[in-house]
């Protein structure tokens, strides 16, 4: 009688694979629940993942060394402002780089032609802007061009993106009624992230908006650039120069704070969406179990006559055990690849960066390894409690 005694590596990964062989439909299919719940878990980090890359690479380009300054409110609850000379006296911090201003012009709308309806506004605004406000922002310009010494003193306008598709203006040359006053534009902005206000605006030059518009000459924010070592430093003394009679008054905030928030807002849907894939995962983990309890029952003469030529309950349970591990690690590596594929083709359409990050293919590739060991330990031990008379008595 031949006495097997002891397998080696080599020996327990030929057996596990033959009996994967012997079925091969179950095992794809049983894998398939493995590599859904691992591709899910590697598709949503990754996404995220890319988006995140991309939101970092969109930041590095515009700068988050821009700061904001507006009015607040008085303690008495009223609308505060900020003083004409603000601009000049946030120049003269050390750290600034470059400062502009707008101005709310108020009680002034913005119409395509004097046929539309008074109570059709479009929720646009009208502001007065300092010269040096695209460089400040990042702005860039769509067609045309910016406000100069020139056309700031003369009724010329710069449309905001959303400005021009809410007037139906596509080119510039084309005039506007601000006030029931006649401008021609002059130029349109593309959207800026960091200064989404100024989409929806109609942009239009100090002097003139203070000798046509009657525009009162204080700005309603200030931007400002700063150098990126001092951002925090020139955010903490901004208020009192702006207004240094009432830095109570004045409001101080960080553009790009805003979109950081959006992230860690993504972050948590993330997170929302992991717990689904790890539901798909132990789903997954189920049904490896399944599929390796009936391969015990289905192969009770197979492990009787192996007993019989004198495996041991160890070898038997070894090789249960090590077809569920290649089994969860075939739906492992599967699934990574599914998931970085996915991953790759969205980023590719949203004109991101794809980012797969290591430790999230690692991760799963762990865990379909745990998962396939509890999965296959129960069939294993049951298996290896198989006596050969038991087990050959049913064939």
């Amino acid at each position: 009688m031949i006495v097997l005694r002891k397998m080696r590596p080599r020996d327990v990964l030929l057996v596990g694979a033959t009996g994967l062989r012997a079925r091969p439909t179950r095992a794809v299919l049983s894998a398939l629940g493995i590599a859904i719940g691992i591709a899910a878990m590697v598709s949503v980090v990754g996404i995220s993942a890319s988006s995140a890359a991309d939101l970092d690479r969109k930041l590095a380009a515009l700068g988050t060394n821009l700061l904001t300054v507006g009015p607040g409110r008085t303690m008495f609850g009223d609308d505060a402002y900020l003083p004409d000379e603000s601009v000049a006296m946030i120049g003269r911090i050390g750290p600034v780089r470059q400062v502009a201003a707008t101005g709310a012009v108020p009680d002034t709308k913005a119409y395509r032609n004097d046929r539309i309806p008074a109570a059709e506004t479009g929720g646009l605004s009208v502001r007065a802007a300092g010269l040096t406000l695209p460089g400040t922002v990042g702005a860039s310009l769509r067609s045309g061009v910016w406000l100069n010494a020139a056309t700031a003193r003369y009724p010329a306008t710069v449309l905001g993106a959303e400005a021009a598709t809410r007037l139906g203006i596509g080119r510039v040359g084309v005039n506007v009624l601000l006030g029931g006053r006649t401008f021609t534009v002059v130029g349109i902005l593309e959207p800026v992230p960091l200064a989404s206000e100024l989409d929806s605006a109609v942009l239009i030059g100090w002097p003139v908006a203070h000798d046509l518009l009657g525009f009162d000459g204080h700005p309603t924010t200030v931007y400002t650039r700063a150098d990126d070592a001092q951002v925090t430093a020139v955010q903490a003394v901004l208020a009192a120069t702006a207004n240094p009679s009432a830095p109570n008054e004045v409001e101080v905030s960080r553009p790009s704070d805003a979109l950081a928030a959006r992230e860690a807002t993504d972050q948590t849907f993330t997170a929302l969406l992991l717990g689904l894939g790890a539901v798909a995962l132990l789903v997954g983990g189920i049904g490896v179990a399944n599929t390796m309890v009936i391969s015990v029952l289905e192969r009770r003469s197979e492990i009787g006559l192996r007993r019989s030529l004198g495996a041991t309950r160890g070898q038997i349970r070894t090789q249960f055990v090590a077809e569920s591990l290649l089994l969860s690690l075939l739906g492992g590596i599967g699934g990574g690849v599914l998931g970085a594929v996915v991953t790759s083709g969205y980023a590719v359409l949203q004109g991101w960066p794809a980012v797969v990050p290591v430790w999230v293919l690692a991760g799963g590739v762990g865990a379909t390894v745990l998962i396939g060991a509890l999965a296959g330990l129960y069939p294993a031990v049951r298996a290896s409690r198989l006596s050969p008379t038991e087990a050959l008595a049913n064939v």
